[in-house]
């Protein structure tokens, strides 16, 4: 379905009607297969994203969730086409929009997906008009017939979103940060997409403004049939809000299920502590709570390597082979996890947990021998043999400060004598001419 959607759009340059259709008869609208998304070159690349594979269905509200700095947004925006892509693809309708696309295909899918930023104060044009923030994308891609036309739909869709037509005159310094946010929502609305990114569109409002805006997106969805991509880290609101949940952590998705089957058995320990995480309204309750902390070096990947699998009802969780069985385990027995522990009155606290900190977490904190010390450089400039010794040490040691120390003077050491040769062989020549 894919691969003849593709070589129709090579040819006419333009979106099919409708996605592939998976077994279950859902259409894929989106679909993210074995992503990488690489910050930065050589020693100081970051690998923002690792191997992210997930799809999402016409209709839905897919929410992809995590702690600060997982990969949230960099997925976000890799799907409207800001972040290349380092390795994978991102499929709209079956049809590949990541890397080099026609012209006309990436005009109509900045058409098809628009995106709600999280800060609705730095993603607004603060010299502009809210009228003409409104009618930008209406004027690039002529989506009005004339000018009374063009008004028409910007005042249909501010009132839409709870303002008023005289609103359309001011800057967005003048309003408040829900209702800059509602300005922000009616910027990707009148457009017209079939597939919104909400960027964590609610962190930055006020609590007693955050449901007027969900509600506002609610109601554009059922309106318009809109599916979206919901970045958030605040699990309480995704769960009421969500069809299906995928978790992030350190840019791997490692859960991926429905919104009530996730909160039911969260498998993986990353996805149980951060609903362990959630507040519990009661101050009593909470003061009592047990808090679940992952640690990632509870995880063997040495020889048996991980995957991402599903372990049945459309739940999918990643882990090597022993874990997996063990989370096909639970999830077979029926019984609903218990992420949240709420001791007695007469029980004691437990001591905080210590982290054993080792593998993946180790290489994020440098070693304390790791100094980078000036006299491995100067030690390498004159002997470039042993800092080439030492470089290789340092490296499969992770001590990437001393690692970079002895490279530099390596490689000055080596150019130094380099240089000491070539005028002794030029001198010699000379001599013998």
């Amino acid at each position: 379905m894919a691969t003849v959607n593709q070589a129709a759009v090579n040819k006419a340059g333009s979106l099919p009607e409708h996605g592939p259709i998976d077994e279950n008869g859902r259409e894929i609208l989106l679909s993210l297969k074995n992503v990488d998304i690489t910050f930065g070159k050589g020693e100081t690349a970051v690998r923002a994203v690792q191997n992210a594979s997930f799809d999402i269905y016409k209709g839905e509200t897919f929410s992809l969730v995590g702690e600060s700095g997982s990969g949230k947004t960099t997925v976000g925006r890799a799907v409207i086409r800001v972040n290349p892509l380092a390795a994978g693809e991102i499929q709209y309708k079956g049809v590949r929009i990541s890397g080099r696309i026609p012209r006309a295909l990436d005009r109509e899918v900045i058409r098809n997906i628009q995106m709600v930023f999280q800060d609705p104060a730095a993603s607004l044009n603060e010299r502009a008009t809210v009228d003409y923030i409104i009618s930008e994308g209406l004027y690039n891609f002529h989506l009005f017939e004339n000018e009374a036309d063009r008004v028409r739909k910007v005042e249909h869709m501010i009132e839409e979103v709870g303002l008023l037509p005289e609103h359309l005159t001011r800057y967005p310094h003048e309003f408040s940060g829900g209702q800059r946010q509602r300005i922000g929502i009616a910027r990707a609305m009148v457009m017209e997409p079939e597939l919104v990114v909400a960027d964590e569109p609610i962190s930055a409002l006020d609590v007693s403004i955050r449901a007027q805006v969900l509600n506002l997106m609610k109601k554009f969805q059922e309106e318009k049939g809109l599916t979206y991509l919901f970045i958030a880290h605040d699990l309480s609101v995704v769960r009421f809000i969500s069809d299906r949940i995928g978790v992030i952590y350190k840019g791997r998705i490692v859960e991926v299920a429905e919104a009530e089957e996730l909160f039911n058995f969260p498998l993986h320990p990353y996805t149980h502590s951060l609903i362990s995480a959630i507040p519990i309204p009661d101050p009593k309750l909470e003061k009592r709570k047990v808090l679940y902390t992952y640690d990632p070096s509870i995880h063997d990947y040495s020889e048996d390597k991980p995957e991402f699998v599903c372990i049945g009802h459309d739940h999918y969780v990643y882990g090597n082979k022993k874990e997996i069985e063990e989370y096909r385990a639970v999830r077979e027995r029926g019984i609903p996890v218990k992420p949240i522990t709420i001791l007695a009155p007469d029980e004691e606290m437990p001591a905080p947990q210590e982290r054993a900190g080792s593998g993946e977490e180790d290489i994020t904190i440098p070693p304390a021998r790791d100094t980078g010390s000036v006299w491995y450089t100067v030690l390498a400039f004159f002997l470039p043999l042993l800092g080439l010794a030492g470089m290789l040490l340092f490296r499969h040691f992770h001590h990437f400060r001393n690692y970079r120390a002895c490279k530099k003077g390596t490689i000055a050491g080596f150019a130094v004598i380099g240089i000491i040769l070539a005028a002794f062989l030029l001198l010699l020549w000379r001599v013998v001419a």
